[in-house]
This record gives C-alpha cells, structure tokens and sequence, in this order.
C-alpha cells in the first residue's frame, strides 16, 4: 500500500477485492506478499486469510498497519 493512500480507501479495497472468485490471490497480490521477505510474507498472507474468512473491517485496518510495515 502507498504510504500517501488514506487507510480508508484501502479498507474500502480489500473490501471490494473480498468478493473476487479467488479473494485470497487477488488481495496478496494487491498487497505484493511475494515482494516481502519470507516471514513478513507468511504472516501477511496468514493475516489476508483471517480477513477474506471473517470480513472484518478491523481485521483490514490491522492488515493494511501490518503491510506499512513490511514496506517501510
């Protein structure tokens, strides 16, 4: 995620990209997992399961802090 994009907004994607036919491999690849290292990336992709499972909004919120710092 774009360090400058309003957290919002990238809620409000994960959201929209929730309802893809394969969530899962729509939203790692939006959050470029394999561009990670490899724990960063295993625990992002564990953290985008939770997500596409419960739909919750904080677990997004919590996705998207998670994925700041991976790309910091």
């Amino acid at each position: 995620m774009n360090p400058k994009e309003d957290p919002a907004t990238g809620v409000q994607m994960l959201l929209a990209l929730r309802k893809e036919a394969d969530p899962l491999r729509v939203i790692t690849e939006y959050l470029k997992v394999k561009e990670m290292g490899p724990s960063d990336h295993i625990r992002t992709k564990h953290e985008a399961k939770v997500f596409v499972e419960s739909g919750d909004v904080k677990a997004a919120e919590n996705l998207l802090k998670q994925i700041g710092r991976a790309h910091v």
